[in-house]
């Protein structure tokens, strides 16, 4: 993949993973307190998705991260763990990917 490419790609992930995450972080407008167990348990159950929304994004804003560094090495584009090319086609998808789709099929297995 072309390099101006690659940094066009993994800058728009990381604004919107950013801008996510802000979103994220601002406090729920609860409005009036909960009145019931019910609505209660219907904002934790909110929070703790969110709570893992965060956590998913945090994963992947990292992942851009070490890709933003493979980039700056030269390694960019190259499975971490075979050093095989990953496809174009997977890296205008997931521009942050580590590995070709067969390895992180094995390896989530």
């Amino acid at each position: 993949m072309d390099e101006a490419r690659a940094r066009e790609l993994l800058a728009a992930a990381r604004e919107r993973m950013e801008s996510s995450l802000s979103d994220l972080a601002a406090p729920l407008e609860d409005g009036e307190p909960a009145q019931s167990p019910a609505d209660q348990a219907t904002r934790l159950h909110d929070r703790e998705v969110e709570e893992g929304l965060a956590e998913r994004l945090r994963d992947e804003l990292a992942a851009v991260e070490r890709a933003e560094q493979r980039l700056g090495e030269g390694t960019y584009g190259l499975s971490v763990e075979s050093g095989d090319p990953i496809p174009d086609a997977r890296l205008e998808a997931i521009p942050w990917a580590e590995r070709t789709a067969d390895e992180e099929q094995r390896r989530v297995s």
